[in-house]
């Protein structure tokens, strides 16, 4: 069974840094991909960055050249970099990753399971 454990979150003024952490079990990323998506209130889940099976990454176009994703497959472990934050970026984090059943599609990748999320908030 997949489970995804995100961390990292927190309160941080404009132009700050935060790095979320997801740790996975049950997966192999190797196979698949894995991302992370966001959700500020009111608003949709939306795809923030991918990374596939071979490593190749894809960003949203709000969040290109400030953050960076990767993962540390011998500590089953995935990470979002994320510098320059913005208000905007004020939203729940999740981490995703593909399941028994395929809920979104999204950059070439299938997701089926996400994590409980993590909330960064970005202060003006």
């Amino acid at each position: 069974q997949v489970q995804l454990v995100e961390s990292g979150g927190g309160s941080v003024q404009a132009g700050g840094s935060l790095r979320l952490s997801c740790s996975f079990s049950g997966y192999t990323h190797s196979s698949y991909c894995m991302g992370w998506f966001r959700q500020a209130p009111g608003k949709e889940r939306e795809g923030v960055a991918v990374i596939n099976a071979f490593g190749g990454t894809t960003y949203a176009e709000s969040v290109e050249g400030r953050w960076t994703i990767s993962q540390d497959n011998a500590k089953k472990t995935l990470y979002l970099q994320m510098n320059s934050l913005k208000p905007e970026d004020t939203a729940l984090y999740y981490c995703a990753a593909r399941g028994p059943s395929v809920v979104e599609r999204l950059w070439g990748c299938a997701f089926g399971i996400w994590g409980q999320g993590t909330q960064v908030t970005v202060a003006s």
